[in-house]
């Protein structure tokens, strides 16, 4: 990034840390106000659902304090003992805050099974009653809307947290209304048994508390775990198949507070140039950015070269003709009714004739077998060692008529030869010729390489946009040819 672009980012984070613990702040001095409050009217009227709620209060003021210094933190730029930056805090913050809630609950619970079962408590369903519970609801409903668009916009965990505490608190406020209306209700109606309301609305709050207590402590274990949902991985690696990219061949995310990391190793095809490799990775980052909506997100890309299995063999093939004294070159590997074939040039040294020179062929070609199960027709075109250029060539040309050209041809080659087993197959977009000749056992092999030549350069005055020709060169013994 150059240096302007550096200065914004400074420039927007210093704004993001002012928002954040200012959001915080509010927070705290709202849970003082809330806990106060709850806690004198509380007492004086004698309800233990507004005690709940004050404890309840009490530990959003606990956590809001807790929050506020999180976010501090959190903010902290990495160093070296923190690569990642100091973005935990915000997650061990909310688990601590889910604990605090949890023990709240344990108490709140056994007070109300004492009061339901085993004690009278005197509850007073005045106007002050409802009145703080009333405030109470205006303030959690402002705090809670204000951290949750504060928690979204920064993507701070530690503020969504605290937007739950507050928003929880507006429906545990509302069940202890109801229980208070209830309780008046008992007097007016000479109902004792609707008394016990009050305590029957703390058994709500505590239930309220723990449920969204629970939900809050798996969500932040998994950040704290690394975990992350499945859509998200999901998103990831639909963005980053940009052109070019073959595979996402490993997508590691993880969550720092408000931070994302992003690991990524894509598959290129092995033969792409390093500046468009460049180019590629930058066209996935951007897209994976785009598709989350985080630009800031911190992503790593490395690229790995595709492999081909092609390749692979044809290393094997130069490796076992080269054990074996040979050469192998021109190799030409494709697929024929869903199984691999194999056409290649085999150069062979101090073989007297064909017939030598085929048998050597023969046991090269039974090797290349054993290394490749399920291998096809095997053809190899014989000849001298000698320096070859492959031939050019474009696809083209008509089946049959290059049949009957082979045909034509055979007798006008110098040697007594019988074409056979003539294929025609179009690999990548040309058109390959490969047959099988046979010739008298004791023909010297130049003269049989100078007679295929022929024959090739004939065939190609013939059809000029022929592909590969490969003509493998057999003693009439050979039985099976090339199979």
């Amino acid at each position: 990034m150059d240096s302007s672009t550096v200065a914004a980012r400074a420039v927007k984070d210093s704004a993001a840390k002012r928002e954040k613990k200012a959001a915080a702040l509010g927070s705290v001095v709202a849970a003082v106000f809330l806990t106060g409050m709850k806690i004198v009217v509380g007492l004086l009227t004698g309800s233990l659902g507004i005690l709940a709620e004050a404890a309840h209060s009490g530990l959003d003021l606990i956590a809001a304090a807790m929050t506020f210094i999180a976010v501090s933190v959190s903010s902290r730029p990495a160093d070296s003992n923190h690569p990642y930056g100091h973005g935990k805090i915000e997650n061990l913050s909310a688990m601590l805050e889910t604990a605090l809630l949890l023990v709240t609950c344990v108490w709140i619970v056994y007070e109300a099974v004492r009061r339901l079962f085993f004690r009278e408590v005197a509850v007073e369903a005045s106007a002050w009653a409802f009145a703080v519970m009333g405030v109470s609801i205006l303030v959690d409903l402002s705090r809670s809307r204000m951290l949750k668009r504060a928690a979204q916009k920064h993507h701070s965990q530690a503020l969504e947290a605290d937007a739950l505490h507050f928003s929880t608190d507006v429906w545990s406020s509302t069940v202890v209304i109801v229980g208070l209306v209830l309780v008046g209700l008992a007097r007016s109606l000479h109902a004792p048994w609707l008394a016990k309301a009050d305590a029957v609305a703390a058994l709500g709050v505590s239930a309220i508390v723990v449920f969204i207590s629970i939900a809050m402590g798996k969500k932040t274990i998994a950040d704290l775990l690394d975990g992350v949902p499945a859509t998200l991985r999901e998103e990831v690696n639909r963005a980053a198949h940009v052109p070019g990219v073959l595979e996402v061949r490993q997508a590691r995310i993880r969550r720092s507070g408000p931070e994302l990391f992003i690991d990524l190793v894509l598959v290129v095809n092995r033969h792409e140039a390093f500046e468009h490799t460049h180019d590629i990775s930058n066209a996935a980052r951007d897209a994976v950015r785009r598709a989350l909506n985080k630009p800031e997100a911190d992503i790593v890309i490395h690229v790995a070269p595709s492999r081909d299995d092609d390749d692979d063999w044809v290393a094997q093939i130069r490796s076992l003709a080269a054990r074996r004294g040979l050469a192998a070159h021109d190799i030409l590997i494709y697929d024929e009714d869903g199984r691999p074939e194999l056409d290649l040039h085999l150069e062979i040294k101090d073989a007297a004739n064909v017939g030598a020179a085929h048998a050597r062929a023969t046991d090269f070609e039974e090797a290349v077998r054993r290394e490749i199960p399920g291998l096809g027709h095997v053809v190899s075109h014989l000849e001298p060692v000698r320096n070859k250029a492959a031939a050019d060539g474009a696809a083209g040309g008509e089946e049959e008529r290059i049949r009957r050209i082979i045909a034509k041809l055979a007798p006008r080659m110098g040697l007594q030869c019988n074409p056979h087993d003539i294929e025609l197959k179009t690999v990548a977009g040309e058109v390959v010729v490969s047959f099988h000749c046979t010739v008298d056992a004791a023909t010297d092999l130049a003269d049989a390489h100078r007679f295929t030549e022929r024959f090739e350069l004939a065939l190609r005055r013939r059809a000029p946009r022929l592909g590969r020709v490969l003509i493998h060169i057999e003693p009439p013994e050979a039985g099976n040819p090339g199979v």
